[in-house]
């Protein structure tokens, strides 16, 4: 079986790839999946060769409107730029989120700013929203689509604010993208919780979430088809203040919140760890992200989008069960390999303990 074979080719590549920068094997992997997207011939053998032709489409939804062949996604930050878009879908992700996009292309925080923690199967990053800009992420869509090669899965667009934008217009930068990326997205995330832009999180409190939100949905609202909004929140919100975020998504009428970003709460490494600022990911915040999953699901019908320690079915699962609507992938990604949506498709569909549950009743 094809798929068996590239397991265990990936676990055989991963050591060397481990062996090179994080940052420098992000980019390599990123080459050759755009590459892939780009020249198209190669898509066919890498759907076989991860088992997406095998995974079917028992887990299907739709969700604030769109479609999901499945509920695994891969999550903002992987694919900033929104360059393999086709080479996801062959991998049998369900849908892929692009971005975060800025208004301003920026290159980010210096580095070294990517780190493994492979004994916790963990990431630390301070990329800092290095990317090309929404207006070159536009024009990238738009020739992808003009030449027929736009992905069947849904797309979202996960946009944040430009690190030279003063917080006090940071209203300006979200309306400015969304304006120009509207077209392409299925959906919409505002990033308000990336640890890795000074002052971003900010963003969360009430006044200044209320007036984010205004701003973007007034802005969605004046184009031809509206978005679904969503906003994406840190772990380390308290729950008085995922509540006050809840009630804001009432008032404003978002479509879900993704739930969670990076930790800056790192005591769950061993000591042995060198420290290192930046986000958390992985296996670290599993529990944590679930926790507030579990709370959100508990305090509204809105779909949550899980993103935090998903690694395999059962870490899915276990987000689905919490109150989750689709779940997503990043550090996962990099330590289980190509096979891995798949093979988590393929997991829930034997069990489907998490799909059938019942959301828990609202208070």
């Amino acid at each position: 079986m094809l798929s068996s074979l590239t397991t265990e080719l990936y676990r055989r590549v991963r050591p060397l790839l481990f062996s090179l920068e994080a940052e420098t094997a992000h980019h390599l992997a990123m080459g050759a999946l755009a590459t892939a997207s780009r020249l198209r011939f190669p898509l066919p053998w890498l759907r076989a060769a991860s088992g997406a032709d095998r995974s079917g489409t028992a887990q299907a939804r739709t969700v604030f409107g769109v479609h999901f062949p499945n509920p695994v996604g891969l999550a903002a930050g992987f694919d900033k730029n929104g360059v393999a878009l086709t080479a996801w879908e062959a991998l049998g992700f369900g849908f892929i989120e692009a971005g975060t996009l800025t208004a301003r292309p920026q290159p980010g925080n210096p580095p070294p700013r990517m780190f493994r923690v492979p004994e916790r199967r963990a990431l630390i990053n301070r990329l800092g929203f290095n990317n090309g800009g929404a207006e070159a992420a536009a024009e990238r869509f738009r020739r992808l689509r003009a030449a027929g090669r736009w992905p069947s899965i849904p797309v979202g667009i996960n946009i944040g604010k430009s690190k030279a934008t003063p917080l006090a217009q940071a209203t300006e930068d979200y309306v400015f993208s969304l304006g120009k990326l509207h077209p392409h997205g299925d959906y919409f995330v505002l990033n308000v919780s990336s640890p890795n832009t000074p002052g971003l999180r900010s963003l969360q409190g009430r006044d200044e979430l209320d007036a984010l939100l205004r701003a973007v949905q007034q802005k969605n609202r004046t184009l031809p088809a509206p978005r679904p909004m969503l906003v994406k929140i840190a772990p380390d919100l308290s729950f008085p203040q995922i509540e006050e975020i809840l009630d804001l998504a009432r008032q404003h009428e978002l479509a879900g919140i993704v739930a969670t970003n990076t930790t800056v709460d790192h005591t769950s490494l061993p000591a042995s760890v060198p420290y290192e600022t930046g986000g958390l990911s992985g296996e670290p915040l599993r529990a944590r992200s679930t926790e507030v999953v579990r709370f959100l699901a508990g305090r509204t019908p809105l779909p949550i989008i899980a993103v935090g320690g998903v690694g395999d079915a059962a870490s899915a699962r276990e987000k689905l069960d919490a109150g989750a609507t689709l779940v997503q992938l990043y550090t996962g990604f990099v330590y289980g390999g190509p096979t891995l949506v798949p093979e988590i498709c393929r997991g829930l569909s034997a069990n489907k303990t998490g799909m059938d549950a019942e959301r828990p009743s609202l208070p």
